[in-house]
């Protein structure tokens, strides 16, 4: 099966994007990146928690980490 794509997370630091594990691609090779903001995501996640009814914690962390892999 070809793997046209997979998400790493990635820390910026001094303008410069690191990634957390091997990227596995060729020197020079031109990439794609899509930005998502952890930080972000989180926060509108827990905006709405419980708004529904009651949500355990465990489930607003298992939705982040969804999130993070659209």
């Amino acid at each position: 099966m070809l793997v046209l794509y997979r998400i790493i997370r990635v820390k910026y630091e001094n303008g410069v994007l690191k990634p957390l594990e091997p990227l596995e691609a060729n020197e020079g090779e031109e990439l794609y990146i899509r930005i998502i903001e952890v930080e972000k995501k989180k926060k509108i996640l827990m905006k709405y928690k419980g708004v529904l009814g009651p949500v355990d914690s465990r489930l607003i962390e298992e939705a982040i980490e969804e999130a993070e892999h659209l």
